[in-house]
């Protein structure tokens, strides 16, 4: 029996590989005999630094870099590896943690860390760049991020613009010719898993703007600021970002990566499996288990253990999902290639009490799974053609 373990971080509770090891630990208990394969995953979003960079063998680097608010802030980004792959949750340096909940106004927040860690990449010698978008602070369009990069955008004026999504209602003018030379060089990758163009009804302001904070009116001036910094981007560097599906995504990131970097955009999942090496895994494996903190009809939607899932059904591969919880409509997931969902709660508790046990409760599963996946291979050893 050779099992491959692959699943997403416990949010909130556990890293995808602490979660992968508490499962095979439990699972070796009731079947030392089988082969584990401990691969964690992540969706591009939380824990796709660690993730890669643990199955990869490479390195975790720390910078200081500025944060949203414009104060400095200490980000980890990772270097795959292969030496010349960095990999960004622009999260870590721009993202909605960082801002206190009264400090909170996506008019004024700066995506410029996010281009500062691109920098250190840049500097380390990396050559591929993986940025996985989510969970920001900002919505400048990713127009900080160019600022770092060396790119100048000016008013009527000629002064540079200052920070934050406002300003961008001021743009008159986008000169390249600071650009970093290094960025037209690298290939840019984004982890990004909505469409949601950059403005309008769809976009970055309307459908993300209010979570940063924003208000009614906030998320008109910054759709406006936004539509006209599209239409700047197309006239002096030729690039029409306006309707792109992705642009939206992370306050308008998506577009200021693709403007200014080519960055190609895609699922973060995908991304994700394709640098771990995961088919590789379940292409030996007799059964796949996976897993996130929540499963439920909206997984479907980008997260890793539906990716693992749909993977492993190429392959004709068995897959078992493992959760904290289950919620509503979980049993669509059936129909994407998980064959069986399961809580790792025994029985009621209080969710404080299911995170601080987390790991516990995740060995016991192992273990659960791993005895009644022997009692369905004696069944099946047993079992007559007649019966069949």
């Amino acid at each position: 029996m050779r099992v491959v373990i692959a699943p997403d971080s416990f949010k909130g509770s556990l890293p995808a590989e602490a979660v992968a090891r508490a499962l095979a630990a439990g699972w070796r208990r009731a079947w030392p005999e089988a082969v584990v394969d401990v691969v964690p995953v992540a969706d591009g979003g939380e824990g796709t630094v660690d993730a890669l960079v643990r199955a990869t063998g490479g390195v975790f680097k720390d910078a200081v870099v500025t944060g949203p608010l414009g104060e400095p802030v200490i980000a980890r980004f990772g270097i795959l590896g292969d030496g010349r792959t960095a990999v960004i949750e622009m999260a870590a340096a721009s993202g909605l943690p960082l801002v206190p909940p009264d400090r909170r106004d996506p008019r004024r927040t700066t995506t410029r860390g996010t281009g500062e860690l691109i920098l250190k990449a840049l500097d380390a010698g990396c050559r591929r760049i993986i940025v996985g978008l989510g969970g920001s602070a900002t919505n400048d369009g990713g127009a900080g991020l160019a600022q770092a990069l060396g790119v100048r955008l000016l008013d009527e004026d000629g002064r540079e613009l200052p920070p934050g999504g406002a300003a961008l209602a001021s743009l008159a003018r986008i000169d390249l010719t600071g650009l970093d030379p290094r960025v037209r060089d690298t290939e840019f990758v984004v982890a990004c898993d909505v469409d949601n163009p950059l403005c309008g009804p769809r976009g970055a302001s309307h459908v993300f703007g209010p979570q940063k904070g924003a208000t009614p009116a906030m998320v008109e001036e910054l759709d406006r600021a936004l539509a006209h910094y599209a239409e700047v981007i197309r006239r002096d560097v030729g690039v029409d970002v306006a309707d792109k599906p992705g642009a939206g995504a992370a306050g308008g990131l998506g577009a200021g990566l693709m403007a200014f970097c080519g960055a190609v955009l895609r699922p973060g999942a995908g991304i994700v499996l394709e640098a771990v090496g995961l088919e590789r895994y379940v292409q030996e494996a007799d059964l796949v288990i996976t897993g996130e903190g929540r499963l439920d009809g909206q997984s479907a939607r980008g997260k890793a253990p539906v990716a693992v899932a749909r993977l492993a059904k190429r392959w004709g591969k068995p897959v078992i999902a493992v959760a904290g919880s289950l919620g509503p409509d979980v049993e669509q997931l059936y129909a994407e290639g998980i064959d069986a969902c399961i809580a790792i709660t025994p029985g009621p508790m209080p969710l404080s009490e299911a995170i601080d046990r987390a790991e516990e409760l995740l060995e016991a599963c192992g273990q659960r799974l791993a005895s009644l996946v022997r009692v369905g291979m004696r069944l099946a050893e047993h079992q007559s053609p007649a019966g069949a």
